[in-house]
């Protein structure tokens, strides 16, 4: 066994010292025949037929380009110069090259050289320049480029929006983003991060503080550490709107106290929805009210939780007023809508400031809604989420637990979809979510075809991939939630559909789970942005229906297992739509 292993290493050596050497000589032949053409070219210059017909070779060069007449004027004029410029035959050699074509090759020549000039100077051009550089490349962008500010995630002046693109943004991207939502100011920070408002940030300061390329764009600068580049958004041209992004949210019975609940207002007579939603936008609130001729800006708070709507009839103004004296005074009721204004109390997310001493994991199939859940309980405790995988999409809107560590525990929670023993019993506890199965089956394989939020298309659903993908997944779906119900220590289940219909009852149960406790108004805001930027979007098929019969039988089966050890462990069974089909 030692001999052909002797052999097989002595044979190796010899190929690496073969292949060096044939490197070696691959070179050396360049360099040679590089110095026999730059030869070649010195000589053809000193062959000249006579010197009234010989070109001096400062002429010759300096009808190239603009080079420095000291270049020119050396005697000793560098053979890789002159085979840059392309000199490479004796104007004189050929009767087709005569005065004319040597004209016309100096300004050809000419223009290669203005060109490489240019591109040298904006590649040599340092990425951290003064403020004069700064303000030249940004002014080739939409809008008007203000300053840099300073930037305090406690006091944030633009706190109108708050986007995250860790890969792809660029100024044009935010400016776009803002102006949608109606915003006069766009401000850009730490290269991915794009906030929105109407009043710009108080602390100037200094230009070169602001140092951030874009993520998404090279040469452009995107703010800095705690400091933001900001830029005024360009208003729409003539004839063009801007996108009215204004929800009906329903009809509710007007607080006692309006000036706590509410804290801007306007009256004003032929008084529109339209009218009062600007208004609250400028002033940077998510909730236009109208009563009347009363217009109010808000959030939603625990004084006008936004939970028990009334039918409109209470909102319109009656007809005749002696048939309605059972219906209370239009005074006591108010119409709320949501404005394109973000609600940003719970936007702000840190990791952990010490490590956490249990280990908890946010485990679901895929396909269960787990990058929703993620997003509900970052907003909730103001924590970040951590992933057992690394998901660069993910990563790059904001998600930045993704690149830590999974056992780093700096995050609230981390992200599985493992369901080994061994992988099961690494964590102290964890919240298990469950969706129906046909839902996140589907949900998957949207994912597979069209990422996190598209749809797959028809030629999809109607190949051989899909059927194959529920043969294997629909029994995983069942393996996954039966071996966290045999190993998991401690589990808190939650399920998809209950959290959608209850929202805040349920988050309520995550937050006590995870040993947390946040304020109600921090929860409302929570229900307040409750989709994110993760709702799936595009051409979904409507009443789409994928299953055949048998692959119905055979998931039906797995929900019937799964019912019966969710009750034999005491938890709630499946919802009554798991119900088999």
């Amino acid at each position: 066994m030692a001999k052909p292993f002797f052999r097989l290493q002595k044979f190796l050596r010899r190929t690496q010292f073969l292949l060096f050497f044939l490197t070696a000589a691959y070179l050396m032949a360049g360099s040679l025949l590089l110095l026999q053409r730059s030869r070649l070219v010195i000589q053809q210059f000193s062959r000249g037929t006579s010197n009234n017909q010989a070109l001096p070779v400062s002429e010759v060069i300096l009808g190239a380009g603009n080079l420095d007449s000291r270049t020119a004027q050396n005697p000793r004029l560098s053979s890789k110069l002159l085979v840059g410029m392309y000199v490479l035959h004796d104007p004189m050699s050929d009767p087709r090259y005569g005065p004319r074509w040597l004209m016309s090759r100096n300004s050809e020549l000419r223009q290669l050289r203005k060109r490489w000039f240019h591109r040298f100077v904006n590649e040599q051009e340092p990425m951290q320049a003064s403020g004069m550089k700064v303000v030249k490349r940004t002014v080739e962008n939409k809008g008007t480029y203000i300053g840099c500010f300073s930037d305090d995630s406690r006091e944030r002046t633009l706190k109108g929006a708050v986007f995250y693109d860790l890969r792809k943004m660029t100024v044009s991207h935010c400016q776009e983003a803002c102006a949608e939502r109606s915003y006069t100011y766009a401000g850009l920070e730490y290269g991915a991060e794009c906030y929105c408002g109407n009043k710009l940030p108080v602390t100037v300061a200094k230009q070169e503080e602001c140092n951030n390329e874009c993520n998404g764009e090279k040469g452009f600068i995107c703010g800095g550490v705690n400091r933001v580049s900001v830029y005024r958004v360009e208003e729409p041209r003539a004839g063009s709107k801007r996108r009215k992004n204004v929800i009906y949210r329903g009809c509710f019975r007007v607080p006692e106290n309006l000036t706590d609940t509410f804290p801007a207002s306007l009256i004003q007579s032929n008084l529109t929805v339209e009218m009062c939603s600007e208004f609250c936008t400028k002033k940077e609130f998510s909730l236009a009210v109208v009563r009347g001729p009363e217009c109010y800006c808000g959030y939603p708070t625990t004084q006008f939780t936004l939970h028990e709507s009334m039918d409109r009839i209470y909102c319109s103004r009656p007809q005749n007023v002696s048939s309605m004296a059972e219906v209370t005074k239009e005074e006591d009721y108010c119409l709320v809508y949501q404005t394109p204004v973000q609600d940003t109390r719970c936007t702000d997310r840190k990791f952990l400031p010490t490590k956490s001493k249990v280990f908890v994991a946010l485990s679901s199939f895929p396909g269960a809604g787990n990058t929703w859940v993620r997003h509900l309980i970052e907003h909730a405790t103001g924590y970040y989420t951590g992933s057992y995988y690394f998901d660069g999409t993910l990563y790059n809107k904001g998600f930045k637990g993704e690149k830590d560590h999974w056992r780093s525990r700096r995050t609230i929670c981390v992200k599985t979809h493992e369901s080994g023993k061994r992988e099961i019993e690494m964590f102290d506890s964890a919240i298990l979510l469950i969706r129906n199965p046909y839902k996140s089956l589907m949900a998957e394989f949207n994912r597979k075809c069209a990422g996190h939020l598209g749809y797959a298309t028809d030629r999809n659903w109607k190949s051989n991939e899909w059927p194959d993908f529920v043969n294997s997944y629909a029994s995983w779906w069942a393996s996954h939630v039966l071996d966290w119900l045999k190993y998991g220590k401690h589990l808190l289940v939650i399920h998809y559909e209950d959290l959608k219909q209850n929202l805040i009852p349920k988050l309520k149960e995550m937050v006590k789970f995870l040993n947390m406790t946040v304020t109600e108004d921090r929860l409302l805001c929570v229900e307040n942005n409750r989709d994110g930027n993760f709702k799936r979007s595009g051409a979904r098929q409507k009443d789409l229906e994928p299953f055949t019969q048998e692959m119905k039988d055979l998931i039906n089966r797995y929900i019937l297992t799964v019912d019966e050890a969710l009750r034999e462990r005491n938890f709630t069974g499946l919802p009554r739509e798991y119900v088999p089909r």
